[in-house]
Order: structure tokens, then sequence, then C-alpha cells
């Protein structure tokens, strides 16, 4: 078995980003991945800009603290162009506005009193007080967001900001998935003695779509040697990874294994982690690649002729955190991003689980109000409502018991599945 490091490196070693960009609105962009650094046109704010609501003065003008009155030559509205500012007034000043020429200062509204045509100034402010100089947040020429970068919505926003109505993204990353298991019966049908509802086949595709794939689901495959290679071959085409959810054990039944080592090659299929023991890596030969299988059994075929396999376990918590952990990053990497790993928390354990494990655990908690986390209390890899239920995994190295009060690595959720 590898460990968890170990295999999740030879999943990243293999990744490489998918060719092909396109241009898209930058308000379709969301979750999609930067093919080109997006650099500013323009500075950001493009002119002195006041942060108050208020009045803007020469400080010179300003003869003593409290008590200085100057007449109001002008208002200036957010989008409106100013006058410059005449030497011995004020200008009547709005959040958002173009400072007028001239002007070195703004003092705030709730400083001064206005009466007629003149206004009071109650405050000496310093110069460039409330003034938001032009370029104080982005500078023109400089690259806002890299290539790699993953669209946020506050991403988009900051691209919108220097004027970018499309942005150079890579193409969206193309999955196909398929299950295997003949108890595997679909919501809405009658449940037959011994059979069981489908439940990774929404889990994975609301994964796979949630990271922005473009999915084809090949839906339940039959439990025969024959039908899953089948299923391979169709689904290497067109596709740069193909995901499958149960069958990679060493079962009379488990027939993904020998399907994909008879289509392809097959890298690594055991993990040292719980849960998700069973996990499967390697290529199937696209349909060109076929013909020339023979020529040399041993040679790899090249990235161009095949594409990449994984394969979860069946169990559907075994099957969440597996691709959590590993096809998330897999995926991201494909897609070019430069980000794959999930930011860690180091959290306080409010329980104690004295029976350790030999293999890397990956424990289904949550927090509570006093900023510690709590075991969900059955963390058998069948229980789906622990994913529910909790915030993210503790990350629990192999033969490892924890006692209450010590410090563990926590990996939110909101982490895992963005």
């Amino acid at each position: 078995m590898l460990a968890t490091a170990e295999a999740l490196a030879t999943l990243l070693g293999a990744a490489s980003p998918i060719a092909g960009t396109e241009s898209i609105p930058t308000l379709d962009a969301l979750n999609r991945v930067l093919s080109a650094d997006v650099t500013s046109p323009l500075d950001v704010p493009p002119m002195n800009t006041s942060a108050m609501d208020g009045y803007a003065i020469r400080t010179a003008d300003l003869a003593r603290a409290g008590g200085s009155r100057l007449p109001v030559s002008q208002r200036i509205p957010a989008g409106h162009a100013p006058m410059p500012l005449v030497p011995g007034t004020a200008a009547h000043i709005f959040t958002g506005a173009t400072v007028p020429p001239g002007a070195d200062a703004i003092v705030m509204q709730e400083q001064t009193e206005a009466a007629g045509d003149e206004v009071a100034i109650l405050h000496t402010p310093q110069t460039g007080e409330w003034i938001t100089a032009q370029g104080a947040d982005i500078r023109s020429g400089s690259i806002i967001l890299p290539a790699g970068t993953r669209l946020t919505p506050q991403a988009l926003g900051l691209a919108a900001s220097v004027g970018c109505a499309k942005l150079q993204v890579r193409r969206r990353v193309k999955v196909a998935v398929f299950f295997t298991g003949d108890e595997l019966t679909m919501p809405g049908e009658p449940l037959k003695p011994g059979a069981i509802y489908n439940s990774n086949r929404f889990t994975l595709r609301g994964l796979l779509e949630k990271l922005g794939c473009e999915v084809t689901d090949y839906g339940i495959v039959a439990d025969r040697l024959d039908a899953t290679r089948a299923t391979l071959r169709e689904a290497a085409g067109g596709h740069d990874l193909i995901l499958t959810c149960g069958g990679v054990s060493v079962g009379e039944e488990d027939h993904v294994k020998p399907a994909v080592e008879a289509e392809g090659r097959l890298s690594m299929w055991q993990i040292a982690m719980k849960p998700g023991k069973p996990l499967a890596f390697g290529a199937v030969r696209r349909a060109a690649a076929h013909t020339n299988a023979n020529a040399d059994a041993s040679a790899s075929a090249s990235a161009s002729a095949e594409t990449f396999f994984i394969g979860l376990p069946g169990n559907p918590v075994s099957s969440f955190a597996t691709f959590l952990l590993f096809v998330r990053p897999f995926v991201l990497s494909l897609a070019g991003a430069r980000t794959v790993a999930p930011r860690t928390l180091s959290l306080r354990a409010d329980f104690t689980q004295s029976k350790a494990d030999r293999r890397n655990e990956f424990l289904r908690a949550r927090l509570n109000e006093a900023g510690g986390l709590d075991l969900f209390p059955n963390q058998s890899s069948a229980v789906l409502t622990s994913t529910v239920w909790g915030d993210g995994l503790i990350d629990n190295p192999p033969n490892h018991a924890i006692r209450a009060g010590e410090t563990v690595r926590f990996i939110p959720f909101s982490e895992l599945l963005n």
C-alpha cells in the first residue's frame, strides 16, 4: 500500500494542464482557470477620489484649527468632472467623486457646519486626509490575476474593475463517469432484495460539476468484464479523465481493475488510508492507440493517445473522501490551477480516540461553540450522514491515538468543496 502523500505525489506528477483555451465573458467565468495573466490597462482608481462625503479644501486656506469659514464654490457628485478648486473656497464633495485639482484634503461632513453658501471647517486636516490617491489599489501595467488563478467572485470583480469584459481561460476538463455494481438502483425505482440506491452517482457528479468539469455520465455498468471494458473504450474517446466508482478491489466481481489493465495501464490501486483503501490510478488507451498496442506491450502510450483513469471505492464515504483528497487536486492540476492543496487548520480535539489505526485516518468532525472539534460517533465508511453532519476531515497520522485537548490537523469542507 502507498502512503497518502506518496499517492498524491504520483497523481500530481502525472497531471499537466490540458491543451485548449477560450475567451469568454467575464460574467460567465466563475470557477474557470485563467490561461493568461490579466494585466491592468489603467490605474485604479483612475483619479484621486474622495473617501468620504464632505468638503475638499486647500489646507493652506485654513488659518487656524476650528472656526475657519469658507465659501462653497462647487458641488461634486460621483461621476462628474470637477472644476479646479478656487483658492480660499471649499467644494462640497461626495464619496467616490473626483477630487478637484488644487484640493489637497477632504474634511468629512461630520466635522463641518454648513450655513447657506458657506461651510465652517471644525477640523484641521493633514495633507492627503480622506483622499484615495490615483493608483492606490492598482497601477497600470501590473498583473492583477496571474495565469493559473481559479476565478472566484471577487476575482471576477477585480477583473471587471480594470475594464476586462472577457477573460482567456482554459477549456473545461472533460470527465467520463460510470458506476459498477449489480446491486445499484436509481432513486425512484423499486428497491429489490439485496439492492441499494446509488448515492455515489449524485455525490460524485455534484463534486465534478462544482469543480466546473464537463461531465459525461455513462450510468450504471453491469458487473461483467466485457461490459466494463466496452465502457472504458467508449469513455476514453474525447475525455481527459475516466472516473469510476466500485469494482476496484480484488474480489471475483470487481472487474474494473482487470478491465483497465486490459485496456491500458494501472499504476497503483491501494492506499494506506481510512476510509478509502482501494483506489486505482492509470490510463486507458484511446481508439487509435489500440491498433498499435501489440507492437510494444511494455511501452506506455503517449499522453495524447490515452485518457487518465481513477477508480474510487464503492462505499459512499470512501468515494467522497478519496475524491476530495485525490481527484479534486488532480482535476485542478489538469485545469491548470496554480493552487490545488487545501488550506488546513490546527484545532483542538474535544474528544478522545484511544484506538489508533495503522493507516492514515480521515475522521469526520465538526466545530463546536468552544472552538474545538467534535467527532462523529460512527466513522464507518458506509455512514454518509457523517459527511453532512461534519465541517471537515481530521487528518490523523498512522498509529496515532488522539487525546482530548491535543491539537490536530483539520481540513475544512469549505476548502475541499470549492
